[in-house]
């Protein structure tokens, strides 16, 4: 569809049915699969876990990714972490991911920026300037996410999702609005193969989603939607 859209995939290991051990083994593979696969970007959203089991999850997945970035320069994967900046730190992940109503990316850059600064513990990998997702649901907080400087918004959702009928979606015109903000925005919520180029066309940048990337072939996913 086209070579500079922007691709996000969502993580949710419960979505695994097996044990703790799998189910977590299974969600590396998987992370693993997408940043080969050349998905600009991860967020672990694993919220039910204690800080102590999400640090390590997100340990074992910057491994991953780094280890890709020392085999293939162009490897651009980035992973964020969802609402837990501290935990982003700890894990020397590249960013975070904030939900509507947490805090704002000022406060993440200034929580950053003390830890990563002059004075701070060396830290060799993740960014003195962190990237910055937010949730958005309307075209009013898509404009004050590109004043505060995020780095790129999940529009959501544009359509009706499996998990959660009943759900009212903010539709194609909503996002057509959203994407006349001077920030990347990218289509969420119900979003297939199908329905994929319609956002595209409506001005999204990219897409985002969990199950499109979780339940298929993350590489022939990535082929459709960039048309490779």
């Amino acid at each position: 569809m086209a070579d500079s859209c922007i691709l996000y995939y969502i993580t949710d290991r419960t979505a695994f049915a097996a044990d703790e051990r799998t189910r977590r083994g299974r969600l590396l593979d998987k992370i693993a699969e997408a940043a080969s696969a050349g998905i600009d970007y991860i967020q672990l959203r694993e919220k039910d876990l204690c800080t102590l089991d999400l640090e390590s999850l997100a340990r074992e997945a910057m491994r991953i990714i780094l280890k890709l970035r020392n085999e293939k320069r162009e490897q651009r994967t980035a992973l964020l972490i969802n609402s837990r900046t501290d935990v982003a730190l700890a894990a020397e992940a590249d960013g975070v991911h904030l939900p509507a109503n947490d805090i704002s990316p000022k406060d993440v850059r200034t929580a950053w920026h003390e830890a990563c600064g002059a004075g701070a513990p060396a830290r060799e990998i993740s960014p003195r300037s962190p990237l910055i997702s937010i949730s958005c649901h309307s075209p009013q907080e898509v404009a004050q996410a590109a004043v505060d400087s995020a780095t790129v918004v999940l529009f959501a959702p544009i359509f009706e999702k499996k998990d959660a009928p009943g759900t009212t979606p903010t539709g194609l015109e909503n996002l057509s609005q959203a994407c006349r903000s001077k920030i990347p925005v990218l289509a969420l919520g119900g979003i297939t193969l199908q329905n994929a180029a319609s956002c595209l066309h409506a001005g999204a940048a990219g897409i985002a989603a969990i199950r499109l990337f979780q339940e298929n072939n993350i590489a022939a996913i990535v082929r459709t939607l960039r048309g490779g």
